[in-house]
């Protein structure tokens, strides 16, 4: 992981604690999980696992970043880090 980005443990019932995990997981619920209707766990979970790693970082436009991919973000991010400030 880098560096920067630390684990936060929000208060119960308190939405604004947890804003971006809330956003992240009513964008998949809104835009994949209710289109589609699963027989088995198994099965919602591979469809989860595509819809992000397929779509969610590297096709879908985020407005928080600038109408960018999260994977174009993370690669300019990696483009202008110095190589001993990045972690294996």
């Amino acid at each position: 992981m880098l560096r920067r980005i630390r684990r936060s443990v929000g208060r119960t019932g308190v939405c604004y604690d947890n804003a971006m995990a809330e956003s992240f997981f009513s964008a998949i619920k809104n835009e994949w999980l209710h289109r589609f209707v699963f027989t088995t766990r198994a099965k919602a979970r591979r469809q989860v696992i595509r819809s992000i790693e397929g779509f969610y970082n590297h096709r879908r436009l985020h407005s928080a970043l600038g109408y960018r991919t999260p994977m174009e973000v993370l690669e300019e991010f990696l483009k202008s880090e110095q190589p001993h400030r990045l972690r294996p």
